[in-house]
Formats: C-alpha cells, structure tokens, sequence
C-alpha cells in the first residue's frame, strides 16, 4: 500500500514577488506527476541543507523513517509550509513564502535560491489510494457561511479556500480576517461572496491585538451558529501547540490558523464571549513565538 506523503526532488523554476514580503516559488522536476493536491490548505514539508554535512532524503515513500535514520547533525532542517497550487500539466508546484531576512532557515533559502536550485520536498502522493491527510478544509457543499481568519503564515491556504469557494455555483457567504506585515503586502482580490478585513503590523499593530480588534468590531454570527455554556478546554498537539479541529457541520464553518497566542485569544473570544459553537471550529497554531517547529 502506497504511504500519504513520499519525498520529491524538485527545482526551483521561477520566482514571483507577490509583496515586499511575500515570495511565490514555482517549482518544478520529474516528480510532479507523484504529488496530489487534496485541500486547498495542504501541507508539505521543504527540507533544508543548510550545512555541507547534510543528506539528502532517498527518493522512497517512506520518507519519515529515512529522515529518522540520519544522524541528528546530519538531517535537513524541515519546516512546514502550504502546498499553493498544483498543475501537473504544466509541470509546477507553487510554494509561497514569507520573507524575513535571514532569521529562519526557510526564508534564508528563499532569499538566495536561484532558478535551477534544488530542493527536496514531502509532498501527498499521488501513488496513495486514501487520503494523504495533511489538511483541515474538508468540501462541504451545504456551507452557507465561513468565517476565516489568517496571519500571514497562513494566508496561502486562506488564499486557497477562498478560491475554491469561489469555483462553486453559489459560494457561501465568508467574512475574511487576514493579516499581513506591511500595507503593501495586502492583495488585491475581490469575491462578491466575501468581506475581507485586511490588517498589518505596519498601520495595526502586532497581530494579536490588530485581528482580536478587527473581529471584535466587525464580525456577525449567526444565531445558529452559536452554543452557550461550552467547555474550553484546549485540545493541543506535542509541547502544548493548540489543534482543534471542527466536526462536520453543515452550515457554519470556522478556519483560524495563525501564531499560537494569537489563536488562543481568538479562540478565547469566539468561544466564551461571541458563543460560537466550538465543533464548527478549527483552530490552527501554524508556529508559536520563540519555539522552532517543523
């Protein structure tokens, strides 16, 4: 039986500057025909050599238990990003980062990879009967309303799920809370489906404080969506990161993913004090201020 995720070695094909701090890198190789795309908030994993002692995963579909067998001072250093888009037909995955100097590894490679650069990846595989997994958006045709809120390690799946909505006959109704470091980092996207608040570090503040105010001042739930009297005991991943996520449901759809503080506040708020119903909600720490995680 053929594993969820394999590893691939692909090349970088081009780069798009999407904002001053957004870097869109189109990859492409041999292997593209071995990757799915099941979710638009896919995740995948970029496996950086930063050091000359580094191996290289073998190409198997057992790519954990080849990643396990490298010594500690010898492994890639492995960051979880978004699986963007996937055209098969033209031989590209798109991966976008978020620039910030050089104080990750993963923007560091960003920064300086030139067309032609190599780069392994754990990709969903194609070869895989079952779901891969490795997602929380789940089609549900029945949506009549979404609520999203993204910092801008989450904006490409934000991106996506609005995009994937919008391919439908009658979309749902979608109040967007999305956050970005500079002005100029906004997008410039419309959907008549869709409200979306944009806010930045640069005119707003830090994250937490400039969504928790958006929210607080501009968000309208439905009496349906709402419960009183709810537990709000965290559901968490290792070393405390919380990952809730939603039960089907088939009206109201919650998606927040962000950093870890910030989603607790948002989760604080929408739960105990706005009364949304948690089992229609996903809550997401993508990172968490001052941990590495891969």
């Amino acid at each position: 039986m053929a594993s969820g995720y394999r590893v691939v070695d692909l090349q970088l094909k081009r780069r798009e500057m999407l904002s001053p701090s957004l870097l869109r890198c189109v990859f492409t190789g041999e292997d593209i025909d071995k990757i799915k795309h099941e979710a638009p908030d896919q995740r995948i994993k970029i496996l950086l050599a930063e050091h000359q002692s580094c191996q290289k995963l073998a190409v198997t579909e057992d790519w954990y238990g080849t990643f396990l067998a490298i010594p500690k001072a010898e492994r890639p250093t492995m960051r979880t990003y978004t699986l963007r888009h996937l055209d098969v037909s033209q031989q590209e995955m798109w991966v976008d980062f978020v620039l910030h100097g050089d104080t990750g590894p993963a923007s560091r490679w960003a920064l300086r990879a030139q067309v032609g650069s190599s780069l392994q990846i754990v990709v969903p595989n194609a070869e895989a009967a079952a779901t891969s997994g490795g997602f929380e958006w789940f089609e549900n045709p029945t949506l009549q309303e979404v609520l999203l809120v993204a910092d801008e390690t989450a904006l490409p799946a934000a991106m996506g799920i609005l995009e994937n909505l919008a391919r439908r006959p009658n979309p749902p109704r979608v109040q967007a809370f999305l956050h970005v470091p500079l002005a100029a980092d906004i997008q410039p996207i419309y959907y008549d489906f869709a409200k979306i608040h944009w806010s930045s570090t640069e005119r707003n503040g830090d994250t937490q404080q400039a969504l928790l105010q958006a929210v607080q001042s501009r968000l309208t739930l439905p009496d349906y969506a709402c419960s009183a009297d709810q537990s709000l005991e965290e559901k968490s991943l290792s070393d405390d990161i919380l990952w809730e996520r939603a039960e089907p449901c088939d009206r109201f759809r919650t998606w927040v993913a962000a950093e870890s503080s910030v989603v607790r506040t948002l989760r604080r708020y929408l739960i105990q004090e706005c009364m949304l119903t948690r089992e229609t909600a996903t809550f997401m720490a993508y990172w968490s201020q001052g941990k590495v995680t891969g």
